[in-house]
């Protein structure tokens, strides 16, 4: 029988709330659901708007990613299926707040998603984590449990302000904790090509960043917005809304990186301006 290959693990990361991290992680799930990929979305923000956005009431979640970070439960107990096909989710409750402080005090504090993932039963193409807005102890065990990371960036004055310090963090992290962490790729978000201002952004981080920035950006889009509060990613709420085909573009890019990505050994990326 041929032994099936690990997942690939990737960290949606940003320690700066309201840059579209959540969208990223729940629409990017979904393109790869889509294009008949077996995801894994683990939800490790205790707001909880990934659940949120797939639909899972707050009531429905009893087996969360609080319990595989803090109580040992294995990931494949933990998963339930959404109603996209293809895509598993666990899910995140208020719950996980308290697991920054609880986790300091634990052994291999830093290794606990890791060590939890080692017993996944069930094959994945990709897991992605929604990671919190925040470079803590949580982040940290995403990181150290990833392939890669992928950073959405806003398109606004400040969106290369805070991008250094999470890239000397994704750093340290491979040099200390998990030497096979790669930036995967920067995603600009809540992209208007009306604003003059936006242009200019995207020159200067495609200046700073080189080839790490996608070649797809993420528009502000009404119809994405609204997605949420129906409990459905946006390509299931309007598939022919520009944010879901720009989701779709997003994930057959980063498919084709992956293909280029595997051929390589892993190792960490710098943006050629660092």
């Amino acid at each position: 029988m041929q032994k099936k290959s690990s997942p690939r693990v990737i960290s949606i990361v940003n320690q700066k709330g309201g840059v579209g991290k959540t969208t990223t992680a729940v629409n990017l799930a979904t393109a790869l659901a889509a294009i008949h990929k077996k995801v894994l979305l683990i939800d490790l923000d205790p707001q909880g708007n990934a659940s949120t956005g797939l639909g899972v009431l707050r009531a429905d979640r009893v087996k969360t990613s609080y319990d595989v970070l803090m109580n040992g439960m294995g990931i494949d107990e933990a998963q339930v299926k959404t109603e996209i096909p293809g895509l598993s989710l666990i899910t995140s409750t208020i719950d996980l707040s308290g697991a920054e402080l609880e986790l300091v005090m634990e052994e291999q504090r830093e290794f606990r998603m890791r060590n939890a993932m080692q017993e996944i039963a069930t094959h994945y193409d990709y897991i992605l984590f929604d990671c919190p807005p925040s470079l803590s102890l949580i982040t940290i065990n995403a990181l150290v449990a990833s392939d890669a990371v992928l950073i959405p960036l806003q398109c606004e004055f400040f969106a290369l302000e805070g991008l250094s310090h999470l890239l000397k963090t994704v750093e340290l992290v491979r040099q200390r904790l998990n030497p096979r962490l790669e930036v995967q790729g920067v995603v600009l978000t809540m992209y208007d090509k009306r604003n003059k201002l936006t242009e200019q952004i995207e020159t200067d981080v495609r200046e700073f960043l080189g080839e790490l920035v996608y070649k797809t950006v993420i528009p502000r889009n009404v119809r994405m917005s609204e997605a949420p509060s129906h409990g459905k990613p946006a390509i299931v709420y309007d598939l022919k809304c520009s944010g879901s085909r720009a989701y779709l573009s997003l994930a057959s890019e980063l498919l084709k990186r992956e293909k280029i990505t595997t051929k390589k050994s892993p190792s960490g990326v710098e943006p050629a301006a660092a």
